[in-house]
C-alpha cells in the first residue's frame, strides 16, 4: 500500500509540472526512437544483402584470376590470363563437391534491333548458368551442349535489353539483333529480378554460349571467371577447399606460392557486407546513445530543482514521521515514471520512424524486438542511475533544517 501511495505522489508530481517533463523527456525520446530506427536500418541492410546475394545463388562458388607479379608489377584481375578451359575441365572432372558448373567471359557492346540500340553487357556461359544462378525463363528456352559446341549465334536477353531493343512490346522470341556486328537469334527472355542491393540492374544482360562470345565477340581463348555451385550451403567451405587444392596442382603450384586465382563462395560474400553493416549500424547507434545519455542528465538536473523546489515539503513528511527510504522512493519512482514514459514514446516514435523510412525514403528496415526490449531496459537504468543520486540527497536531508529551508 505503501509504495503505491509513493507512486501517486511521484504521478502527481510529474503531472503538475507537464512542460517540464516533457522537455526532460525528450532527450530519453529522441535517444530511443534513434536507437530503434538505426538498428531496424541495419539489419534490414544486412537481410536485403543477404537476400540479393542469395538470390545469386546460395550456394554459389566463384573462382577468378588472381593478382600476378610481372616485372614486379602486381596487374589487374582484367588482364589476367590464368584461368583457361583445362582449369573448368579439371574442376569439373575431379570437384565431387559441386553440382553445376560454367565458363564465363564477357564483355560490354551496344545491343542493337533495327533502329533501337542498348548499351549491355554480355556474358558467355553453358547450360548450368540458369541453374546455378537461379534465374528462371519468362519464355523461350535455354541454348543446348550442341549450341555451345558449336558456337551457335543465339542468346537470351534481360528485361531491361527487351524494353530498350523492343520498345513496341512485340515478343523478341525468334526474331534477330545484333550485339556489335555480329547478328544472334533471340531463343528467349529471362525472368525479370530487378535491381539488387547494390543498384546493379540484373536484367540489362545478353547471355549467350561461351564459345561464341570467345571466339565471335572477344577473341580470346582465356576465361573471366568460373562459377559453379556446390551440393549445399554447408559443403561450401570444402567446395571452396577442393576447387583450390585443384587448380593449385592443374597450375603446378609449390607450397611456397601464393595462388594465382581466388575461389570464393556466397557465404564468404555475406559475412564480409554483414561485418562492415554491423560496423556501420554500431557506429550509428553509438551516436543516437548519446541522446540517452543526454536525457539521463536531464532527468538528474531535473529532478535536482525538484528536490530544491520541494525541500520544505521533504522536511514536513519527515517531521510527521516519513521515513528517509521513503523519501528516497518516492523521488527515485518519479525518476523512474520520467524515463520509462519517455521510453515508451520513443519506442511509438521510433517505430513510425522506421515506416516512414520504408515507405518515403525506400531503405529496408527490419525491427528486431530485442532493440526495443534494449530500449526499455536502458531507459529503466537510466531512471535508476541518474535519479538515484538527487533521490539519495533528498532522502539525507535534515528535517528541521529543511523546514527553515526558503
Amino acid at each position: 500500500m505503501r509504495l503505491l501511495n509513493l507512486f501517486k505522489i511521484a504521478f502527481k508530481a510529474i503531472i503538475l509540472n507537464k512542460m517540464r517533463t516533457l522537455l526532460t523527456m525528450l532527450g530519453i525520446i529522441i535517444g530511443v526512437a534513434s536507437v530503434i530506427a538505426m538498428l531496424a536500418i541495419g539489419e534490414g541492410s544486412k537481410d536485403s544483402i543477404r537476400s540479393t546475394i542469395s538470390s545469386m545463388g546460395s550456394n554459389m562458388i566463384t573462382i577468378r584470376p588472381g593478382a600476378d607479379m610481372r616485372g614486379g608489377v602486381r596487374q589487374e584481375r582484367s588482364v589476367m590470363e590464368s584461368l583457361t578451359l583445362n582449369d573448368y575441365k579439371a574442376i569439373k572432372q575431379q570437384a565431387d563437391l559441386l553440382t553445376y558448373i560454367t565458363p564465363v567471359v564477357n564483355g560490354g557492346g551496344q545491343v542493337i534491333n533495327g533502329s533501337n540500340n542498348w548499351p549491355s553487357t554480355i556474358y558467355g556461359v553453358n547450360p548450368d548458368y540458369l541453374n546455378i544462378k537461379m534465374i528462371d525463363l519468362q519464355s523461350g528456352s535455354m541454348f543446348t551442349d550442341a549450341e555451345v559446341q558449336s558456337a551457335s549465334k543465339v542468346v537470351l536477353i534481360g528485361q531491361t535489353v527487351v524494353d530498350n531493343v523492343f520498345p513496341d512490346g512485340e515478343d523478341p522470341v525468334g526474331k534477330m539483333i545484333r550485339f556489335n556486328s555480329i547478328p544472334f537469334k533471340v531463343i528467349g527472355v529471362l525472368e525479370e529480378k530487378g535491381e539488387n542491393t547494390f543498384g546493379q540492374d540484373q536484367d540489362d544482360v545478353v547471355i549467350a554460349p561461351y564459345t561464341t562470345v570467345q571466339k565471335r565477340i572477344l577473341a580470346i581463348d582465356h576465361l573471366n571467371q568460373v562459377i559453379a555451385s556446390a551440393i549445399s550451403e554447408e559443403d561450401a567451405p570444402d567446395a571452396v577447399t577442393q576447387v583450390s587444392e585443384i587448380l593449385r596442382s592443374q597450375h603446378k603450384l609449390t607450397d611456397n606460392q601464393d595462388d594465382d586465382f581466388n575461389v570464393r563462395s556466397m557465404e564468404e560474400l555475406i559475412s564480409t557486407f554483414s561485418a562492415t553493416s554491423e560496423m556501420l549500424t554500431i557506429l550509428l547507434v553509438a551516436v543516437a546513445g548519446i541522446s540517452l545519455l543526454i536525457g539521463g542528465i536531464g532527468i538528474m538536473n531535473i529532478m535536482y530543482v525538484s528536490v530544491k523546489e520541494r525541500t520544505k515539503e521533504i522536511g514536513l513528511r519527515m517531521a510527521v514521521g516519513g521515513k528517509g527510504s521513503d523519501i528516497l522512493m518516492q523521488f527515485l519512482i518519479e525518476a523512474i515514471l520520467i524515463s520509462i514514459t519517455g521510453g515508451l514514446l520513443g519506442v511509438i516514435l521510433g517505430l513510425g520512424s522506421t515506416v516512414f523510412i520504408e515507405k518515403f525514403l525506400h531503405w529496408p528496415t527490419n525491427v528486431a524486438l530485442y532493440s526495443i526490449i534494449i530500449s526499455f531496459a536502458v531507459c529503466a537504468v537510466t531512471g535508476i542511475f541518474f535519479g538515484w543520486y538527487p533521490a539519495r540527497k533528498a532522502a539525507a536531508l535534515d528535517p528541521i533544517t529543511a523546514l527553515r529551508y526558503e
